[in-house]
């Protein structure tokens, strides 16, 4: 299945897809951060639109990242209003730089399906975050959507990730591996990713080694202060990258566009450095 070019995109100029878009954006910035575009009304500046606010992060940060993520539950909030401004705020992220709906949707097929075409239809997202919970038929309708990206929880960066996966499966594999390890299968399109938290570097260790190939989106080492260090060695893979590591908060309420700017360096430069690039 295909999709219509999403954002601002235009035929021919930018790379198409997902993976085409991340790999050129990286290589072109020579980086591996993704910003997390979340926010929250009671942070964002007074009187400000939240459209010019997040217009102000994607301009000063453009050239320092892989991709942009939006989470949905930051504009959801607010209603059908809400609905429109993220659809705004994905239409305003310049050509050749990826969208990643922060959305973690899951449900049987048929309901998939309409959370599918309103991600990557409606919407003009690239990738989408997923809960694996209900099992391959639960995926199908958004691993159709070839040139798009599904990035399923695997190992998430959360203190409580524990109390289900880690859970301790017939085959003697903790849940959270046995998520990568169907991942693997369900991977025909060469469409699926996995939330890793740079929370937990040993286990994004373990899940590498069953997925070597996959993009793993790695949330968790700003305001959840992850070893970013540990994680990123942790989750390369054997080109030094197919790594995603998101900041939100600690890029997006960094103060002045130049502060916000600075903290995009910063983090950009430690991957760099954790990574021997």
């Amino acid at each position: 299945m295909t999709t219509p070019a999403s954002h601002s995109s235009a035929p021919g100029l930018a790379p198409s897809g997902f993976r085409a878009k991340f790999a050129s954006a990286s290589a072109r910035n020579q980086s591996l951060v993704c910003v997390g575009l979340d926010p929250d009304p009671a942070r964002t500046p007074r009187g400000m639109k939240t459209t010019d606010f997040l217009r102000t992060v994607i301009e000063a940060t453009a050239d320092l990242v892989c991709c942009y993520k939006p989470n949905a539950a930051f504009f959801e909030h607010d209603g059908a209003a809400g609905w429109e401004t993220l659809r705004e705020v994905i239409a305003m992220v310049p050509d050749g730089i990826p969208v990643l709906l922060d959305a973690k949707r899951g449900d049987v097929g048929n309901t998939a399906g309409f959370y599918a075409t309103a991600v990557f239809e409606t919407l003009g997202a690239d990738a989408v975050t997923a809960n694996p919970y209900l099992g391959g038929d639960g995926l199908e309708p958004f691993l159709a959507y070839e040139d798009q990206h599904v990035f399923l929880l695997c190992r998430t960066s959360n203190p409580g990730a524990r109390d289900m996966q880690d859970i301790v499966t017939d085959d003697g594999r903790p849940l959270y591996e046995r998520v990568a390890l169907l991942a693997q299968l369900w991977n025909t399109r060469g469409n699926i990713g996995l939330v890793v938290g740079a929370t937990y570097p040993e286990e994004a260790a373990r899940i590498r080694a069953v997925a070597p190939d996959m993009l793993f989106l790695m949330p968790g080492v700003g305001a959840q202060e992850g070893d970013l260090q540990a994680a990123v060695r942790a989750s390369i893979d054997a080109d030094g990258g197919g790594i995603l590591v998101n900041a939100s908060r600690s890029v997006i309420y960094a103060g002045t566009p130049e502060d916000m700017r600075a903290e995009t360096v910063r983090l950009l430069r430690a991957i760099n450095a954790a990574r021997g690039a």
